[in-house]
């Protein structure tokens, strides 16, 4: 058994990093509700592992149970949708934990590592739409909040995962290192779920709470409509824009005017609003502002996003492009001799 409680000190980090949540009040209740439950997990793998308590160890595959769901609704409520009367259908899984903790607990080596790589499989999958597939979330971030969703659901496989490292140290005759790694691995997914559950980047705009409910408008008149809202209204210039809220604004569900700008425009709705901002960023570059003042008067808060954007619209960095521009500028204007 390790010396060192290292479950306890995870543990400590995400109460610290719970009680700052909650000081806050910033944060969505799911995430803070998951960053609650991995810390509690943590305290009872210490009280277990370390200190032998017996109540511990029947409640660890219970709490464990219901991660994997909390994980999952985390995302989409923060990033998708509200929460639906269909989501109580995940109770389902932590559900049969509970059966088999008090009927069948040898089966709970396989149905816990289950539920794990399960989510963590399915997030992944659907995580496949980057961008487009997260309405709620403001799309300057580009494909950071994808991400570290990404990151989330490795650390549910990896989690699986470690339950096979605990088998072939078994097999090898290798019990001493059960607990180590028990502890280690625990503690790593859990500190990773509680950390990036409160990363600004997973962090949904307040003003998204409420789902579409308009009728769908024909798609020539949307892309019409959008293209006027986007030159009158200049949506793109707010860092925190969201896709649900250019859907309501247009009176859709952000479903069909994602679809509609998928068409359209040949690539996905963070491209789409980037292509405005660039373009509005090389008129500001051509007027004097430097990179910094062009990338956030445009809408852009990160300058990693707007340069690769930048390149990706315009073929080179923001700094060759003005000066490839103000070159053409200069050999097109006549002069006084001519």
């Amino acid at each position: 058994m390790p010396t060192f409680p290292v479950p306890l000190f995870a543990a400590a980090v995400l109460l610290w990093l719970l009680a700052l949540g909650l000081v806050r009040r910033d944060k969505p209740r799911v995430l803070m509700g998951l960053l609650a439950l991995c810390a509690l997990q943590a305290v009872l793998i210490t009280l277990a592992l370390h200190y032998g308590v017996a109540a511990a160890r029947w409640l660890l595959p219970l709490m464990a149970g219901l991660i994997p769901p909390l994980v999952w609704l985390a995302f989409t409520t923060t990033a998708v949708r509200d929460m639906q009367p269909r989501d109580a259908l995940h109770l389902l899984g932590p559900a049969f934990v509970a059966f088999c903790v008090l009927a069948a607990r040898p089966s709970l080596d396989l149905v816990i590592p289950a539920l794990f790589a399960g989510y963590g499989a399915v997030l992944l999958w659907v995580l496949r739409a980057g961008a487009d597939g997260l309405p709620r979330l403001p799309l300057a971030r580009g494909d950071q909040p994808a991400r570290l969703w990404r990151v989330l659901a490795l650390a549910l496989i990896g989690s699986a995962a470690s339950d096979a490292a605990i088998a072939s140290a078994q097999m090898a005759g290798r019990a001493n290192w059960v607990p180590w790694i028990v502890s280690l691995a625990s503690s790593l997914t859990l500190l990773m779920l509680g950390a990036l559950a409160l990363a600004r980047d997973l962090q949904p705009d307040a003003a998204d709470a409420a789902p579409d409910r308009a009728d769908v408008a024909a798609e020539a008149d949307l892309l019409a409509r959008l293209t006027a809202f986007m030159q009158a209204d200049q949506p793109y210039l707010d860092p925190e824009l969201t896709l649900n809220r250019m859907s309501r604004r247009l009176h859709v569900p952000s479903k069909r005017l994602s679809e509609a700008i998928n068409r359209h425009s040949g690539g996905n709705v963070a491209r789409y609003i980037n292509g405005f901002r660039v373009q509005t960023a090389c008129d500001l570059l051509l007027r004097g502002e430097t990179v910094t003042q062009a990338m956030l008067a445009a809408g852009f808060n990160t300058k990693s996003n707007f340069n690769r954007e930048f390149a990706r619209v315009t073929g080179m960095a923001p700094s060759d492009w003005r000066a490839a521009k103000t070159l053409r500028l200069a050999q097109s204007a006549p002069t006084l001799l001519s």
